[in-house]
């Protein structure tokens, strides 16, 4: 009677523990993208969102309008997103004169993480925390690093499941800013 009951408990703690070991201790690294590129994308507007920086301001989706948008779902533990840190901020800071704007949106994470990690990657972009996972929601977020790029228009144009390099990042900029 004991290996029955026993039994079914052992393998649920096996299972955990696999999970966990496959996950670097991370329970929400199972939602990091691990297929990346260009993904297909209905063109539409993008839904409005308010978001409280991590720096103490604010920054509204709409007020950004008239600028080419790159909004970058992300977390401070996710390894692809921390990789490209330094080089969106690298982008961010050649291309904010030519009417580029980048909007920073951590989800499944902590304050303090997401400003460390901002801190360490020099970080000048807007950048807040989405605490209870509307925004990602509302754009149907599946994983991070997820990359959604507005036209001057507020249109959805493209959106990139993974890490960019710095290159490619550039290359789309300036195919946007045309």
């Amino acid at each position: 009677m004991l290996l029955l009951v026993l039994t079914p408990i052992l393998a649920f703690v096996m299972l955990v523990a696999w999970s966990l070991w496959q996950s670097e201790g991370y329970p929400g690294y199972l939602l990091v993208n691990t297929v990346f590129g260009e993904m297909p994308v209905r063109e539409s507007n993008a839904r409005n969102f308010s978001l409280q920086l991590l720096d103490g301001g604010k920054v509204d989706l709409a007020d950004l309008k008239g600028n080419v948008v790159m909004i970058d779902f992300w977390s401070s533990w996710c390894p692809p997103c921390r990789a490209e840190a330094s080089s969106l901020s690298k982008v961010y800071g050649d291309y904010k004169k030519k009417g580029v704007e980048f909007v920073g949106v951590a989800i499944w994470d902590t304050p303090d993480a997401a400003r460390e990690l901002l801190n360490a990657a020099g970080s000048k972009y807007p950048a807040g925390l989405d605490e209870k996972g509307v925004i990602a929601i509302d754009y149907g977020v599946t994983g991070i690093p997820e990359k959604y790029f507005l036209d001057r228009d507020g249109q959805i144009v493209r959106k990139f499941v993974g890490p960019m390099s710095e290159s490619a990042l550039r290359n789309l900029l300036d195919e946007l800013l045309e």
